[in-house]
């Protein structure tokens, strides 16, 4: 398996290295070279933002055909309960859960069910008073690999439970062996995913040996079929079905709502790259010390702002919050005592510490360090982004890692253009015939 697999892609061709995306990513990894965006894998944390700013929709997130499904004998649905958020006028997801088997589904498995079902166990674990304060949800992946990339010392704070749609794929396949007496394998579990994030998740599991689930479609792959299914129900045999999931199950969609399902008041929750990154900060300085919880979402207003989605985010967050109205607290809770061990990571997860080296020895870094100081120094500081990096300190590094020259800085070619002027060497540049000739 790639090691950095990543489902945010670039489409050279439709590319024409503007560098608004080098501007928005939040960790700094495209760079614009030879008029095309570059992406650095390493550093990529597939949170979308390049695929919101880019004005040319050179930025795409890559996965599954639905066409996929057909390679298993039984098929089962994951939706995302963002996907509750993107239809108007429904008092609960019964009629989306109903269209979805005309998709080619044989059965449904509500990921806000198996939310509900995560947010009782971390409460248990919260009440247990063993993790390391502030306790940092792991369940927006996009978020997880910020930390691992770029604040590795929080890693001790994530919250060692795996995120509700993994649940939602074990359980879901559990079920669906018991009911049919097929092989697991022969049983194939897709999510209906909010964001790219997830479905690099599913293709580099943290935590656990190998994901359950077993392909993703985005929402908004899927979203024109089941409206036009839905709008027309009365031409279609739809199966019956029933919404298993309550307010904390549903709620998991908006920034909030996994904080308010671990009944904690001592919490907090951000959405947003740019406001998680500084609450991160704040966490890692340790003036959150005194905080409980923490809930961060990459996508502005939670999953339902993901850019797989259709719908805007602030009306897709109003349309759940009417959903909420009519829906109990919750359907879903464990009836054994203690905590289930098959809910807790498998493995620790760990920082990407190529990311931060700038050699592999420790005399070759410092030497490279220097060297950015030293390129700081004459540098203007203005981080324009028209050297095809984010920051000065960007092209810095890039120049001492060997990606990049010092006259890509059009103000320091500037400056060597000044100094030359008046010198034969830049008189050498100039055109034979349009060269000015030293009379005795």
């Amino acid at each position: 398996m790639d090691a950095y697999f990543h489902s945010v892609r670039l489409d050279k061709d439709k590319c024409k290295g503007c560098t608004n995306c080098i501007k928005r990513c939040p960790t700094q990894a495209i760079r614009v070279r030879a008029g095309k965006a570059h992406i650095i894998k390493e550093r990529c944390i597939d949170c979308g933002e390049c695929i919101r700013v880019c004005p040319h929709h050179a930025k795409y997130a890559s996965r599954d055909s639905l066409s996929q499904i057909v390679n298993y004998k039984y098929r089962v649905a994951l939706p995302a309960p963002a996907l509750y958020a993107q239809f108007n006028n429904l008092e609960d997801a019964t009629p989306i859960l109903r269209a979805l088997p005309l998709l080619g589904f044989d059965s449904v498995f509500e990921v806000a069910a198996a939310a509900e079902l995560v947010s009782d166990v971390t409460r248990r674990l919260m009440k247990e008073g063993t993790l390391k304060k502030p306790v940092i949800s792991s369940a927006c992946p996009a978020i997880v690999r910020l930390i691992r990339v770029c604040f590795p010392d929080l890693i001790d704070n994530l919250l060692p439970i795996n995120p509700p749609v993994e649940e939602a794929a074990r359980i879901a396949r559990e079920i669906a062996v018991k009911e049919t007496g097929l092989r697991p394998q022969d049983i194939g579990v897709f999510f209906i995913s909010p964001c790219p994030a997830k479905i690099t998740s599913f293709k580099n599991p943290l935590g656990m040996g190998k994901s359950n689930v077993d392909g993703a479609v985005g929402i908004n792959d899927i979203y024109p079929v089941l409206l036009k299914i839905m709008e027309k129900a009365d031409k279609y045999d739809i199966p019956s079905a029933e919404q298993n999931s309550g307010k904390i199950g549903i709620s998991w969609a908006t920034s909030g709502g996994e904080t308010s399902g671990i009944l904690n008041e001592n919490s907090l929750a951000a959405d947003g790259i740019e406001h998680c990154m500084k609450i991160l900060e704040e966490v890692e300085n340790g003036t959150l010390d005194y905080v409980d919880f923490i809930e961060l979402n990459a996508c502005q207003g939670g999953c339902v702002g993901g850019c797989l989605t259709s719908e805007n985010p602030f009306i897709a967050k109003s349309r759940l919050m009417k959903m909420r109205k009519y829906a109990p607290v919750s359907c879903n809770t464990l009836s054994e005592q203690g905590i289930p061990q098959y809910f807790l990571k498998e493995s620790d997860i760990a920082p990407c510490d190529e990311v931060m080296k700038l050699a592999d020895n420790v005399a070759e870094a410092m030497t490279r360090m220097k060297r950015m100081n030293e390129l700081l120094q004459v540098f203007p500081g203005l981080d324009c982004g028209t050297c095809g990096a984010p920051t000065c300190r960007a092209l810095a590094e890039d120049i001492v890692r060997g990606f990049a020259q010092e006259d890509d800085c059009v103000f320091r070619m500037k400056q060597n253009l000044a100094q030359m002027q008046n010198s034969d060497e830049f008189e050498s540049l100039i055109p034979a015939p349009f060269r000015e000739i030293q009379e005795d």
